[in-house]
């Protein structure tokens, strides 16, 4: 990406999603309340459709090959309240309100461990 793609990315006001070589954009899930950082995952055009047309996450499952709607079968959607680009526009950071806990573990949040030396605890 170079010269007046750039320059349109960076600085226009175009909402112009830059997605990786397999299709993908980085999408990272925020507690609009809390920040808490709760959960990132990619997007296809598809995904970033359905999520802006239903105001419910949808996410590309890498692991699986298949659109997927977070919360379809625990129940536990998140409800975007807004989608910030960043400056390149290959990345997206969603401020959304959770209907219970983001983490497939059953954790409010995919980070919950840090790292300690050579280790992972809990965070507290």
């Amino acid at each position: 990406m170079g010269g007046a793609d750039a320059e349109l990315r960076e600085k226009g006001s175009s909402f112009l999603p830059r997605f990786d070589e397999k299709g993908l954009l980085t999408a990272i899930a925020v507690d609009s309340r809390t920040r808490e950082i709760l959960m990132v995952a990619f997007m296809d055009q598809t995904a970033l459709d359905k999520t802006r047309e239903t105001g419910i996450a949808h996410f590309w499952s890498r692991s699986r090959g298949k659109l997927w709607m977070k919360g379809e079968t625990s129940g536990h959607i998140l409800r975007v309240e807004e989608i910030r680009v960043d400056c390149d526009q290959d990345a997206l950071v969603m401020l959304v309100s959770p209907a219970g806990p983001a983490c497939h573990t059953g954790a409010t949040s995919c980070f919950y461990r840090k790292l300690e030396g050579e280790a992972l605890v809990p965070v507290t």
